[in-house]
């Protein structure tokens, strides 16, 4: 009988699903913990959330990214035929960010929360897009947001881009990337597109919010054909245009924003006190929120006024984050205030501000750069060589007092040549060598691997 050749497959990777070899994992670790230990310094307590909700959920919400959801989703279909065709069945689908998924906690657990709710996030969300540079199908977002009842406290807003820009300037590997936090109020160009007479904000809103991408001629056939369409004169286009463009630091923006107005014939024109009040209102919080910033570098936070945000729920001051030297990468930070969260499943009215790193958009980069700090494979600071099996229980007793003195430890799985041992140790990015006894050596010796030091030590050495 003739045996069954076994079929052996080229591994190969998911497309938009990344893996790391354990040098880089170890610095998306020290990344996560960087992170996670500046939000818990501004008093964000940590969630986890399901990977799945309910589809319907997730459709009615929208999500944090620009396509079109529906088409995006990772639906998840259940392999019994029997339940798939029940009623009583929700439907579900991986998350597409985090909003709906907190929206959601925020309500089930409301009797629970303590009001404002300061929560942090850092979980995998699920996209099936198009991978490309700083797109995946798979990643990380790391989110921040302030919940509260019937009202929230504009300080929030002034705090997110402020815990950003801690994040950011002190993240290993970052010490050298200039960014910028640009912060805008969609108040102004809601009250802008009211004074207009302009009642379906959203279209506009969106051609305005792809600006950067497509260019101004572009967004300016859009502008007029939507402006035609609502029988309104197409030069109005071009005020949208001329605010998009103001974009200043705490000195200079307050002053461009407000001549813009006062030479706006239209705006003078207004008989909607409701649009001019808005107008204000927004300038005001942008006003805010920028003297509440004013304590960072100069130039790291600007007010730029074609910060749009193209989704519905933003109602208020909105962020976006990008590299001075590459505003073509698209955002690594944004966010918004939003005006109601919740009310898909509570009766109550819960504002919040948020702010989300797109974590794995932004590491990749540095990785692809060569700009990630890797320090080896193994997270062990020590190796314990094994030079003959009779030594292979004061190896174990020794590594075990290392660990109980707060160090990771790795032994030698079996007796070798002490050149193939060290080879070993350095591949892993092992620095030190705890070389036992033997009848060269009279007591314990370290060798650094950095230095190349060898001397006699004892555990006293290594307390800390």
């Amino acid at each position: 009988m003739s045996e069954t050749k076994k079929k052996i497959y080229k591994p190969r990777p998911v497309s938009g699903f990344p893996e790391w070899l354990p040098e880089v994992r170890r610095v998306e670790q020290q990344w996560f913990d960087h992170i996670r230990r500046v939000f818990e310094s501004y008093g964000f307590c940590s969630i986890e959330t399901a990977s799945v909700e309910e589809l319907d959920a997730i459709l009615a919400k929208g999500g944090d990214g620009e396509a079109d959801v529906d088409k995006e989703m990772y639906i998840i279909r259940h392999l019994s035929r029997e339940i798939e065709q029940s009623s009583k069945e929700p439907r579900l689908a991986l998350h597409f960010d985090q909003t709906v998924p907190l929206a959601r906690y925020t309500a089930q657990n409301f009797n629970n929360l303590v009001f404002p709710f300061k929560r942090y996030q850092m979980q995998r969300v699920w996209r099936g897009e198009r991978p490309q540079a700083g797109r995946f199908r798979e990643f990380y977002q790391c989110d921040i947001d302030v919940i509260n009842v019937d009202n929230l406290p504009l300080h929030f807003d002034a705090e997110m881009p402020a815990i950003i820009w801690e994040i950011l300037s002190s993240l290993p590997g970052m010490e050298n990337e200039k960014f910028q936090i640009r912060i805008s109020n969609r108040k102004i160009l809601f009250g802008l597109l009211s004074a207009y007479g302009i009642k379906e904000v959203e279209r506009y809103t969106r051609l305005i919010d792809k600006l950067e991408k497509v260019g101004i001629a572009e967004t300016l056939i859009g502008l007029k054909l939507n402006l035609r369409l609502d029988h309104l004169p197409e030069n109005f286009a071009d005020s949208f245009i001329e605010l998009s463009k103001i974009k200043a630091t705490h000195k200079d923006y307050s002053g461009l924003l407000r001549d813009f107005i006062a030479r706006n014939d239209v705006i003078a024109r207004s008989v909607s006190d409701v649009a001019i009040q808005q107008l204000q209102t927004g300038i005001s919080e942008l006003e805010f929120v920028m003297d509440q910033l004013k304590h960072l570098p100069e130039g790291s936070v600007v007010a730029d006024l074609s910060i749009v945000r193209g989704l519905d729920y933003y109602t208020g001051t909105v962020y976006e984050t990008v590299f001075e030297n590459d505003a073509s990468y698209g955002s690594i930070c944004s966010g918004g205030r939003y005006d109601d969260l919740a009310s898909n499943y509570i009766n109550k009215h819960l504002p919040g501000v948020g702010i989300s790193i797109g974590f794995s958009r932004l590491f990749d980069r540095l990785r692809q750069q060569n700009k990630l700090p890797l320090k080896g494979v193994s997270p062990a600071q020590f190796l314990i060589t094994l030079e003959d099996e009779s030594l292979r229980g004061r190896m174990m007793d020794t590594a075990q007092k290392l660990r109980a003195l707060g160090h990771n430890v790795e032994t030698y799985h079996s007796p070798r040549d002490i050149r193939k041992q060290l080879e070993y140790a350095m591949k892993k990015g092992i620095r030190y060598i705890w070389l036992l006894p033997n009848k060269d050596r009279q007591s314990d010796e370290i060798k650094d691997m950095e230095t190349r030091d060898q001397r006699p030590t004892t555990f006293e050495d290594w307390k800390k």
